[in-house]
């Protein structure tokens, strides 16, 4: 790409020379002094202390939430951002904990025997019904294909069914991931997410849902879902205390699925006939019966957000934005029980301290305001953030984009940047120039099943009609090329992933983080200069609700 360089005697600037159609890559660059801000001895010095055993794994409710958020306002206030919430750092959003004990094993029983799991082995359960006890009984099992209802696909597991005080028995991913005639192929839908098939399920009436668990379709391994599931989980607070949930939520293993088609006289043949149109709900003639005791505690937690004032457009603003909290202490795995979340989402927030501080030493000032957002509870289900979408700081109508960072450089500096969920805004197109100067591409999600686009926060900014950008690590290693990147990310998935395994002295490399984080500053940088808004491209489900 050609350009203009002109050096002032205070900083240099880069002008890009107009080109009809490609607004995105007109208007001033940021200066090399702002640039240099983002580097790899700030990413070392914020990742060092909030992956520490002394932040207990960032937990919210914990002694963790209070160093994260505390570090994060003094960091704030020490570069000099005025408090994002009035005259505080801090958006309290009200949460219930919820401590789920289910009953050690889940008895399936059919007329010739019982399948029984044993739990976190072969099953794990829990409820958001906020009471002291919830329980299955004699609960009849039906197996109904993906638990999708999608009328833009033509899609209905529960077509003329009834499970009214039944347990449903879904299969994760969607349609798609067997057959990429259908749905949006490898890419993943919301409807393939697990948080969708407990939704349903509740909508639907159902007393009960296990979803069963694949490695390759949830892109997981069975020991994520053991970890998360083992621990108290936290929800937002609701009026009804969530009592149109489905009483008991939860897993099973692949191999307890089996045995459970086996009992019912099932071929597996079944799970991949539910990839196939028209496929309808089987009873499995089988029946479960479970308790869960709760332990109950509310509370609130906080989201921490900051402003930089636009210069011109104060009232427009650009959001950035990563959630500070991980999974705190939980199950020892190789003696270890901290959960330190470095890459997940350590390098997330370092990456938005990093830009603060490149902000404020930017010669030219944003013209549009710079919101930096910290979300609490993004690892319980998105909560910090569906919270600030229900209840914005700042108007939706004027908010321009949220640019969101979770779980950078794990493959180091790379040739290319991953564009989750490509294909749904104008965002993209600014990534793709912002990318060229540093003489990268944009590719699309190499592993586009896991649904990523729906699993951290921009997804509530994309629910109300913000566009939203979630960019992640690249694979193909300046150094060592692709196949050595994807095993990187493969290994980080497979071994510290939600793993106490997730701690600072792992990340040796920060050459990756630094250099997503600049490209995703000149991305904003560029927007804050302009005076239109990025647009929802056609065929997004999120295009509609911008519109209106």
């Amino acid at each position: 790409m050609k350009k203009t360089i002109l050096c002032l005697a205070v900083a240099c600037y880069c002008f890009t020379a107009f080109k009809p159609g490609r607004e995105s890559e007109t208007g001033i660059s940021p200066d090399s002094a702002a640039i240099k801000e983002i580097n790899a001895r700030g990413f070392s010095r914020h990742i060092g202390f909030l992956a520490s055993d002394e932040f207990q794994g960032r937990k919210p409710f914990t002694v963790g939430e209070t160093k994260s958020i505390n570090y994060l306002e003094a960091q704030f206030r020490q570069l000099g951002l005025k408090p994002g919430n009035g005259n505080s750092y801090f958006q309290e959003v009200p949460m219930i904990e919820i401590k789920s004990v289910p009953d050690r094993r889940m008895i399936f029983k059919g007329q010739g025997g019982q399948v029984t799991a044993d739990y976190l082995t072969g099953f794990v359960a829990g409820t958001k019904r906020v009471e002291p006890k919830v329980s299955l009984t004699n609960s009849s099992l039906v197996f109904a294909g993906y638990g999708i209802v999608a009328p833009e696909f033509k899609w209905n597991d529960y077509a003329g069914l009834d499970v009214r005080g039944k347990t449903v028995v879904v299969m994760i991913n969607d349609p798609g991931f067997a057959d990429s005639t259908l749905f949006r192929g490898k890419n993943m839908t919301y409807y393939g997410r697990w948080t969708y098939k407990f939704e349903e399920a509740a909508r639907q009436g159902a007393a009960g849902i296990l979803i069963i668990h694949d490695t390759a379709p949830a892109a997981y391994p069975w020991s994520v879902v053991r970890s998360g599931w083992s621990k108290s989980k936290l929800q937002a607070e609701e009026k009804d205390n969530n009592r149109s949930r489905a009483a008991v939520e939860g897993w099973i293993s692949l191999d307890i699925a089996k045995q459970l088609l086996k009992l019912s006289g099932q071929s597996e043949t079944i799970l991949a006939n539910a990839s196939k149109p028209g496929f309808k709900a089987v009873d499995l003639k089988l029946q479960t019966s479970l308790n869960i005791t709760n332990t109950i505690k509310r509370s609130v937690s906080n989201n921490v957000v900051a402003i930089l004032p636009g210069t011109k457009r104060p009232k427009e603003n650009i959001i950035y934005s990563a959630h500070w909290d991980h999974l705190g202490v939980g199950e020892k795995v190789n003696g270890d029980s901290i959960y330190n979340g470095a890459v997940d989402n350590a390098t997330g927030v370092a990456a938005l301290l990093e830009l603060a501080s490149a902000f404020q030493k930017a010669v030219h000032r944003p013209e549009r305001s710079i919101v930096f957002v910290s979300f609490t509870g993004e690892e319980q289900g998105l909560i910090g953030s569906e919270y600030y979408a229900r209840h914005p700081v700042y108007p939706v109508s004027q908010t321009v984009a949220d640019i969101n960072m979770d779980m950078m450089g794990i493959a180091g500096k790379t040739k290319d940047i991953v564009i989750y969920g490509y294909g749904q805004s104008e965002l993209e197109d600014y990534a793709e120039v912002s990318a060229r100067k540093q003489g990268r591409v944009i590719v699309k999600d190499p592993v586009p099943s896991s649904g990523l686009y729906y699993r951290s926060d921009h997804f509530n900014f994309a629910k109300v009609g913000i566009p939203s950008l979630f960019t992640g690590s690249g694979v193909d290693n300046v150094l060592h090329g692709r196949e050595w990147g994807l095993k990187q990310v493969a290994d980080y998935t497979k071994s510290r992933y939600h793993a106490p395994g997730d701690n600072a002295e792992a990340i040796t490399d920060y050459t990756g983080m630094v250099e997503d984080t600049r490209l995703l500053f000149d991305l904003g940088y560029r927007l804050s200069q302009q005076t239109t808004f990025p647009k929802w491209k056609s065929g997004s489900e999120f295009k509609a609700v911008r519109e209106k």
